[in-house]
């Protein structure tokens, strides 16, 4: 589909390769005015293809990185009280009458800042799991009735053709109302094609056997039982070190003292360095 192709280049000039899952889900988005729910294990790249449809799209971006105990003003906003005690004694000393439950005593934080937005945006909601349900319940609750009312001041109305990317790493499980609203979309670690494609537009002076090289023992790494897979940045990472070496052709000795760009604990790098290193 012509379209769906249009997405795919879009994101293909801003180094973000992609797949026919992703630009569907895309399109699907755009079309049906959807939410978008992104999972998939740390590192492969969920938060960053937010930011790209953003720069692919020509869109203003705006990021909600959620964490335990965030609450409702970190999100919308929340009044500057300094600033309100200090106009208000300001008022009192010149016995004038004035209000502080204005625009201008107001500090707007990502979510009312996408919606009040003139031009077309992205809003990252990132890692959502961690927030709490009530959070979670009163952003789908927004994003589904295109407002937000903030007390003593006003109810602020969605402005712009604003796409809203949810990320999670499921650290628990969201609202069943969370996921109807939202499209799905996965997004595992890369298989060899994509991620050898990723990596030559990320480092595009490596060799190809280099590169092959590499992917091919990062996919065996990922096989591993490890506290912690090798992401997709770790895989570039890890080539971009070897050509700083000057190895052209890794060898084993390289491999094994670059490993900390792949392994982030010692129990991992032994691991890696017995099940696949000692075994070139």
């Amino acid at each position: 589909m012509k379209q769906i192709d249009e997405i795919n280049e879009k994101l293909a000039q801003n180094n973000y390769i992609s797949n026919d899952h992703i630009n569907t889900t895309l399109f699907l988005a755009g079309k049906l005015k959807k939410p978008i729910l992104v999972e998939g294990p740390p590192g492969t790249g969920k938060t960053e293809l937010a930011k790209k449809i953003a720069e692919s799209f020509d869109r203003d971006f705006f990021r909600i990185q959620c964490y335990e105990g965030i609450t409702y003003e970190q999100v919308v906003g929340e009044w500057n009280y300094q600033k309100q005690l200090l106009n208000l004694e300001a008022a009192r000393d010149k016995d004038e009458d004035m209000t502080i439950f204005s625009d201008e005593f107001f500090i707007q934080r990502p979510l009312l800042t996408a919606f009040s937005n003139d031009k077309p945006s992205v809003l990252l909601i990132d890692e959502i799991d961690k927030a709490d349900e009530e959070l979670e319940s009163f952003l789908l609750q927004a994003l589904g009735e295109g407002e937000i009312t903030v007390n003593d001041l006003d109810t602020f109305e969605l402005k712009n053709d604003l796409i809203v990317v949810l990320t999670s790493n499921a650290q628990r499980n969201l609202l069943d109302e969370t996921k109807d609203r939202c499209l799905y979309l996965y997004i595992d670690y890369p298989e060899f094609e994509r991620e050898v494609s990723i990596v030559k537009r990320r480092v595009p002076d490596a060799r190809d056997d280099m590169v092959d090289n590499i992917v091919d023992k990062t996919h065996k790494i990922r096989k591993l039982d490890l506290a912690k897979k090798p992401s997709i940045r770790a895989t570039v990472d890890w080539v971009e070190s070897l050509i700083a070496l000057g190895e052209v052709q890794p060898t084993r000795e390289a491999l094994e003292n670059t490993l900390n760009v792949v392994a982030k604990n010692q129990e991992d790098r032994e691991k890696i360095i017995e099940e696949i290193l000692n075994k070139i």
